[in-house]
């Protein structure tokens, strides 16, 4: 961990290197969603992303993570996820320390990945696979 945290400078942050937006990961050419919320908070409110074929969805609460490590693909983007963002923080620079470079923080919680999936948005992906 100790070498995770000397990588994590003011340069890092400062770029941005941590953090990804929805609209940024929903278009890429394949991620995963990596949701850490509760199984109880998934329960209510799940994010399937059926229509975006690119994004497979993972729900792996981030006290399971350690155990469930090996469903977490390598070589893919991955985008952390939970409701207020230090979840997914934390899961974040775990999965640095074991070796997942292209690990990323979802930005800003709920509110901006229901805009990234607003009718409009959701009707430019339906249309892209025509």
């Amino acid at each position: 961990m100790e070498q995770v945290l000397r990588k994590l400078t003011l340069e890092f942050f400062g770029k941005g290197r941590h953090k990804i937006s929805p609209e940024e990961f929903f278009n890429l050419d394949a991620g995963v969603l990596l949701d850490v919320r509760a199984e109880e908070e998934v329960a209510t409110l799940a994010f399937r992303l059926e229509h975006h074929r690119n994004i497979e969805v993972l729900n792996i609460p981030l006290d399971q993570l350690p155990a469930r490590l090996g469903e977490v693909p390598r070589g893919k983007a991955v985008a952390l996820f939970c409701s207020a963002g230090v979840r997914a923080a934390i899961g974040y620079a775990y999965l640095l320390e074991q070796g997942y470079p292209e690990a990323r923080i979802l930005e800003g919680g709920y509110a901006p990945v229901v805009d990234a999936l607003k009718p409009g948005k959701l009707l430019k992906v339906l249309e892209s696979r025509e």
